[in-house]
């Protein structure tokens, strides 16, 4: 079902009814950008603290625009779902004059996107639902409650002007090039007083400052008059003018009027209480690859977020207490060994055959939109929509290897539970997800080397340079820099040796000593600088050979296997070696798994399911 501007407040009570009635929800967005690398691309190597900086410093300005929500109802009996997608525009227009005139930038690769996949920006610019973040909520209504007690003391009633209480302080002179047309107004207001005329005089659109004047000079000239601006068609503004009304009569307007600017600020908050339904309902909140999402949403109907990452997933769990990647699902074994790619179409595609038996999921009356599989991908209700199928199915299918077989898995069962509050992190291979709960992974990168180095080098360079200690991964950082990690980890300390003492064109760092030092000039420095250097040329990264990018299918193991602090060689199985890694033990997602599985449950399937070493 699609929502605008127009049908959003008779149609959120029923969102509402809908979340709170769901097993979970899922979610997707669309946004007016995806990437400003003014602070460094995406790197295989960075930290989960320099990724979500990378992403609050340059995407913070994007707006979430197209917003997708799809409540699951769960009918155990029958084994199915019943879906009700919502596909909601979003755009931030003031309502009122007092409401924010948000700036936003637009990324022209994402709207050329978006464009090629039908989207409709009319639609968008003219009908997108509104929202505040509580800040400006909080301010707009201690502004309005100030400016009615403020009515309420002067016991003057109706308001003749903006100016009223001020007036004579913001007096303002009347310019001769202005006289005659106040007195033409005038002369109007003189004989619609003087007659039975029951409608309003309709003064004619002016500008600003003779709206001002009108103003002043008809609460001196005419304290029998009352005089309004209104707001017409294509935004042009015009003034009523009416007869005063006896004072009780003065009082009920005023309320009326007063109600009615309380319910503009209503609508103002718009889509934000959407976001608070779903906090308020608990629900499980299920997204595909959503760290982008989750950020967008927090950023434009929660505020400003922190700086600290810490306080970033503080933030995320008081607005959604539980939230799961099918991203991260299909990529961790035992999904990942039956799912050769994860992107959502094509976990979709997979999901259809077997051993995966697809759970049925059936469209609800009236979202014909969806109905019998139609849909586009990268329409925000339909990507909710199969996103949550994605999902039940998969979990149908972890249920089918417990002992003995579920046929219908809910959501709420515990074998969902290693999977909750860990966001998947892209492109970085050896810490695969954010870790919402607690500390993220700490992983040995001591055969990753920072190079400094000509901006007249190319990959061929790098490769000659460490040719001697085996194959390298490079992750381009800028056209000068990057890193560079071996393949064979063994030969780490004898390449730090020899390539570290070189005095000359280039230049080679640990990874540890060159985060040491970043850590250190962000210290000293008396404003936050950027985490790395301006960005790689899209042509410099374009030349990087098929074999320095990570395999696009590098081995993922379960959120409770021991895996390699760095599993990008398929045909690598070393295993760590506790003596030299510097690794950090963590608690289990499942420690207390074997417990929580149903009786009768054999040692075997737990192994297969989330056995989790302390690694991962």
């Amino acid at each position: 079902m699609e929502i605008t501007r127009h049908t959003f407040s008779e149609q959120l009570e029923t969102v509402i009814k809908d979340i709170n009635e769901s097993a979970f929800i899922a979610i997707d967005g669309e946004f007016t950008g995806l990437d400003a690398t003014a602070s460094g691309h995406a790197s295989h190597f960075d930290t989960p603290e320099e990724r979500y900086n990378k992403i609050r410093q340059e995407c913070s300005d994007f707006l979430l625009i197209q917003f997708g929500l799809c409540a699951f109802k769960a009918d155990e009996e029958k084994r199915r779902y019943e879906a009700k997608p919502y596909n909601f525009y979003i755009f931030p227009t003031p309502l009122t004059r007092h409401a924010p005139d948000r700036r936003f930038l637009c990324q022209s690769s994402s709207i050329d996107f978006l464009c090629s996949q039908g989207f409709d920006f009319n639609k968008l610019f003219k009908e997108g639902i509104p929202f505040l973040i509580p800040d400006e909520e909080n301010k707009l209504k201690a502004e309005l409650e100030r400016k009615h007690e403020e009515a309420r003391k002067s016991g003057s009633g109706l308001l003749t002007s903006p100016y009223q209480g001020s007036a004579k302080k913001n007096y303002a002179s009347i310019p001769e090039e202005q006289k005659p047309f106040l007195d033409n107004i005038c002369e109007q207001i003189a004989e619609y007083l003087k007659g039975q005329d029951k409608e309003p005089l309709v003064i004619p659109p002016c500008n600003a400052f003779q709206r001002k004047l009108i103003y002043q000079t008809v609460e001196e000239r005419f304290p029998d008059a009352h005089i309004e601006t209104k707001t017409g068609e294509k935004k042009i503004r015009y003034m009523e003018v009416t007869r005063a009304k006896s004072p009780e009569e003065q009082q009920k307007l005023l309320k009326e009027k007063q109600n009615l600017e309380k319910m503009e600020l209503d609508i103002q908050v718009g889509f934000t209480k959407v976001i608070r339904a779903i906090t308020s309902s608990g629900k499980l909140v299920v997204g595909h690859n959503m760290f982008l999402d989750v950020f967008h949403i927090l950023n434009n109907f929660h505020g400003t977020l922190p700086a600290d990452l810490e306080e970033f997933k503080a933030v995320t769990k008081s607005v959604f207490p539980r939230l799961l990647d099918t991203k991260l699902m299909a990529s961790t074994r035992p999904l990942q060994e039956l799912i050769s790619f994860s992107g959502l179409s094509d976990v979709l595609q997979t999901l259809q055959s077997p051993p995966f038996l697809p759970v049925q999921v059936d469209v609800a009356e009236g979202f014909e939109r969806y109905h019998n599989g139609a849909g586009a991908l990268h329409e925000a209700g339909y990507d909710a929509l199969i996103t949550g199928r994605c999902f039940a199915t998969m979990v149908n299918y972890l249920g089918t290897l417990q002992n003995p077989p579920k046929e219908f898995t809910l959501p709420s069962s515990h074998i969902v539970e290693p999977f909750v509050n860990k966001l998947f992190l892209m492109r970085i291979n050896d810490i695969p997800y954010l870790n919402l709960d607690g500390p993220d992974l700490r992983v040995n990168r001591e055969h990753v080397f920072h190079v400094t180095f000509p901006k007249e080098w190319k990959p061929s360079d790098l490769h000659a340079l460490f040719q001697p200690y085996g194959a390298v991964q490079i992750s381009w950082l800028t056209e000068t820099t990057a890193y560079v990690a071996l393949h064979k980890k063994e030969n780490a300390s004898m390449a730090l040796k020899a390539l570290s003492q070189h005095v000359g064109s280039f230049h080679v760092i640990s990874y540890a000593a060159h985060h040491l030092s970043k850590s250190t000039r962000f210290l000293s420095a008396s404003s936050p600088a950027p985490l790395s250097s301006p960005s790689i040329p899209a042509k410099r990264k374009l030349k990087v050979n098929e074999a320095d990018t990570v395999p696009r299918k590098a081995k993922r193991h379960s959120l409770t296997d021991e895996v390699s602090p760095y599993p990008v060689i398929p045909e690598e199985d070393e295993s760590l070696n506790d003596s030299t890694t510097e690794t950090v033990q963590h608690e289990s997602c499942n420690s207390d798994l074997g417990q929580k599985m149903e009786d009768g449950e054999t040692e075997k399937t737990k192994e297969k399911l989330f056995d989790e070493s302390g690694t991962w």
